[in-house]
């Protein structure tokens, strides 16, 4: 088996962290660093990350997160929010930085960001809403994959109460809404799940070539 299966093998959805264990100041900055590169519909990502190592913060979040133990055990978590609604600024802020990351001038992506304005900025708030979201759970995938590499564990959660979130950490008033959670960090020894085979689909049942 390769490099590449090998890692997604390895990598499980981690029930109960080594609260010891801390993840590097250089292997965070790595998953971080795979977190900014990962795609996005039109290079927009428009999503905001939140890294929360604060054991106080962590302690407040966990009621509000079906009190599972991943949220305070974890050496860091990654709260993934998504911007609830967007305009024009959106746009403008990704064709500056394409401009200047580039050295294109602006003028030369006039036309660019018009069409982006017009397949985006008239979408109804909830659908902007939802496809933001989504774009969201693209840079989740390139994160767990990243932390596997480097054989750091993760748990992706859905199980958390997007509102107290949205509170504790002050996002309403800044456009964004918690899409998802990632503890990140060690796996214990306790964590029977670890040795768990693997359940998936056959390639029979969830492939077909055409």
């Amino acid at each position: 088996m390769n490099n590449v299966l090998e890692n997604r093998a390895w990598r499980y959805a981690t029930k109960k962290f080594d609260a010891g264990k801390k993840v590097s100041d250089e292997d965070l900055e790595t998953i971080l660093e795979a977190t900014r590169l990962s795609a996005s519909s039109y290079g927009l990502q428009p999503y905001h990350v939140f890294v929360i190592t604060n054991q106080e913060l962590k302690e407040k979040l966990r009621p509000y997160s079906w009190n599972q133990s991943q949220i305070t055990d974890a050496s860091h978590i990654l709260v993934f929010a998504n911007t609830t609604d967007f305009g024009e600024e959106l746009i403008e802020g990704y064709v500056q930085n394409l401009s200047e990351t580039r050295n294109v001038p602006l003028e030369n992506l006039k036309d660019y960001a018009d069409f982006m304005k017009s397949n985006l900025l008239d979408l109804p708030v909830d659908i902007k809403n939802n496809w933001t979201a989504r774009q969201v759970y693209i840079a989740l995938g390139n994160v767990m994959q990243a932390a596997s590499e480097l054989k750091i564990d993760t748990c992706p959660m859905e199980g958390f109460q997007a509102d107290e979130y949205n509170k504790i950490l002050g996002l309403t008033e800044k456009n964004l809404n918690t899409t998802v959670v990632l503890p990140i960090g060690y796996r214990s020894d306790e964590d029977e799940t670890q040795h768990y085979p693997k359940v998936r689909k056959s390639k029979e049942e969830l492939f077909t070539h055409i």
